[in-house]
């Protein structure tokens, strides 16, 4: 999907940078890229230093930032059409599991028809398009962190700097601590439950994994509105 509308945007100035937030480093982020074969740059942020950097909490996510370097939309969820996937049949060696997250991720809401439009209609104006956000507008839809969400982020790094260091039993306390004061960083528990478990499924370890929470949120809640 974003490489049809990196060719139709690349010659008016556009440049698609994708970024994955994987603690686990190269050798697992590396199957999911080799797999959809990119033809822009695509980076690993090992840390979730972008993250902490733009408040992401949730994945796909894109930020505009122009060619002065300054941000002119802040993190959103960034669809540019309906993944595929979720129009098709599950394969036939599906699991139970797997085949009740398609079902519930077809229940979600991605707008990806308007986001590619403003995408493509601030490429193609710049500065003058209306989906262009001045610099006071950006800040205060970035808002301020609050304690806890800055208590979470700690417990996070915490939490990556003792998983990286060989201590997972002392990784997870703080995984929960982060999830506990951050319940909307999806991007965080989706990091901790796939360390324990790949489906993301409850375990003796997480009560809860991210089909229970998404249904006891709402699939149509789990993703914020465009504010186009």
């Amino acid at each position: 999907m974003w490489r049809e509308l990196r060719d139709e945007l690349e010659g008016q100035g556009f440049e698609l940078v994708t970024v994955a937030l994987e603690i686990r480093g190269w050798e697992e982020a590396r199957r999911w890229i080799e797999a959809a074969q990119p033809e822009h740059p695509s980076l690993l942020d090992a840390a979730h230093r972008l993250g902490d950097l733009y408040g992401i909490v949730n994945v796909p996510t894109g930020v505009w930032i122009d060619e002065s370097g300054a941000l002119v939309r802040p993190p959103e969820p960034a669809f540019p059409a309906r993944p595929a996937f979720l129009d098709q049949p599950p394969p036939e060696t599906a699991t139970p599991r797997l085949r009740e997250v398609m079902a519930e991720a077809r229940k979600l809401k991605m707008d990806g028809e308007r986001y590619s439009a403003a995408l493509r209609d601030w490429v193609a104006r710049g500065a003058q398009s209306r989906f262009a956000l001045t610099a006071e507008e950006v800040g205060r839809r970035l808002g301020e962190r609050s304690p806890d969400a800055c208590l979470a982020a700690a417990h996070f790094e915490l939490a990556q700097h003792l998983q990286r260091g060989g201590r997972p039993d002392l990784a997870i306390p703080h995984f929960k601590i982060a999830h506990r004061l951050q319940p909307a960083n999806w991007a965080q528990k989706r990091q901790a439950w796939s360390l324990v478990d790949r489906t993301q499924s409850p375990n003796d370890v997480y009560a809860t994994g991210w089909l229970e929470e998404v249904r006891a949120l709402g699939a149509s809640s789990y993703y914020p509105p465009l504010d186009l």
